[in-house]
């Protein structure tokens, strides 16, 4: 394939495993977010509100946006973006965790 086959098209995946040691400070940055967001309607705001209250997944998630990830890179449009966060049990010395078990799927198969 030369170059002018090549597709323009690039999936970017990243995963991150946060820990959240001040859930106030986080979801007081949530919730400043979704008050300071003026294209946000009255009926979802109030959602959102509920939400990043209750849950500490939800307001990490209010607050990462992908589209800030490559906004300033040259040669770069956003075409779609997808995200989500769930809290999950984690032990780094668990043999179940590894970091770089996806790293040798090819064509998205799994190893």
């Amino acid at each position: 394939m030369n170059v002018n086959e090549t597709s323009r098209f690039v999936r970017l995946r990243a995963e991150l495993i946060v820990e959240v040691d001040g859930s106030g400070d986080l979801t007081a940055a949530a919730l400043k977010r979704v008050v300071d967001d003026p294209h946000l309607p009255d009926d979802e705001r109030t959602h959102a509100e509920s939400t990043v209250k209750e849950d500490d997944a939800e307001a990490l998630a209010y607050l990462v946006d992908p589209f800030d990830l490559v906004k300033e890179l040259p040669g770069i449009e956003l075409t779609q973006a997808s995200w989500s966060s769930e809290v999950i049990d984690y032990d780094p010395d668990s043999p179940d965790w590894d970091p770089d078990e996806h790293d040798d799927a090819e064509d998205g198969e799994e190893p």
